[in-house]
């Protein structure tokens, strides 16, 4: 059996930023357990798995350890790919995911996650979080990750955690954030406990972002910026109850996986 793939860079615009995708386009779905090894063999923060279905598709993401229910650059190099490599005409991609229809389309030169809000709810300080990060916490909040606020923009560049201590806190990971100097925030994303220490640049974090600081800052419309190593820019926008995370995509390379 031999599978074709694709290694895309998504939220940026050139080779070797923002956060590397590999991108199966299946003609049907493939056995649980190998979906997790072939994600393993490729070891990136994500690979993900899209088959034709009805008139959209259905996506399913894999981390090197794990299946996980919401993945938004994985989604956007998708989308890329079916757009650039498979031809797709069409102005918006329907995928149908655990997490709901989560859609991509094509506007101002970039492409755009219209995925969920998901509200943060406060939750009192945890002293674990404090420690696992190794800085002062201003506020933590719990969503499917715990988000934590700190208290700067160099503070969330500066955080150097105890992976093995993030690992055992509740939720998927810990998104750390701050105002930003040059956008209206940042942030940075450690999940070592799905196999990810540390994730480049992650849409679905900015599901609750987005939310949190559109009410922090008032307004609907805002510029993020994740500053991992390899770094990536996001534009946000608070529609209702869903979220807009626009970014730019590069496929760097393609092959073949020989089974």
């Amino acid at each position: 059996m031999q599978l074709h793939f694709h290694q895309v860079d998504a939220f940026s615009d050139h080779p070797f930023a923002g956060n590397p995708a590999m991108v199966y386009h299946l003609e049907q779905w493939l056995d649980d357990a190998l979906m997790q090894q072939i994600a393993g063999e490729h070891n990136l923060a994500e690979t993900a798995f899209v088959v034709a279905e009805g008139e959209g598709y259905r996506i399913r993401w894999f981390t090197p350890t794990t299946e996980v229910p919401l993945c938004g650059h994985a989604t956007l190099a998708a989308a890329h790919v079916l757009f650039e490599v498979y031809g797709e005409t069409a102005p918006r991609l329907d995928f149908q995911s655990r997490s709901g229809l989560l859609s991509v389309s094509r506007d101002e030169g970039r492409l755009w996650l219209d995925f969920p809000r998901i509200e943060p709810l406060p939750l009192e300080q945890p002293v674990a979080v404090a420690e696992a990060l190794g800085c002062a916490v201003q506020e933590v909040y719990q969503t499917k990750e715990l988000l934590v606020v700190l208290a700067s923009e160099q503070a969330v560049r500066n955080c150097t955690p105890d992976m093995a201590a993030l690992a055992c806190l509740p939720g998927l990971g810990v998104i750390v954030t701050a105002p930003g100097e040059q956008h209206d925030f940042v942030s940075r994303y450690f999940a070592p406990g799905i196999g990810i220490p540390e994730d480049p640049v992650t849409g679905s974090t900015h599901c609750s972002l987005i939310p949190y600081w559109a009410a922090r800052l008032d307004k609907t419309t805002l510029r993020a910026f994740q500053c991992s190593a390899r770094g990536g820019a996001l534009f946000c926008r608070l529609e209702g109850a869903r979220v807009k995370i626009g970014g730019m995509a590069r496929r760097v390379a393609c092959g073949t996986l020989m089974l």
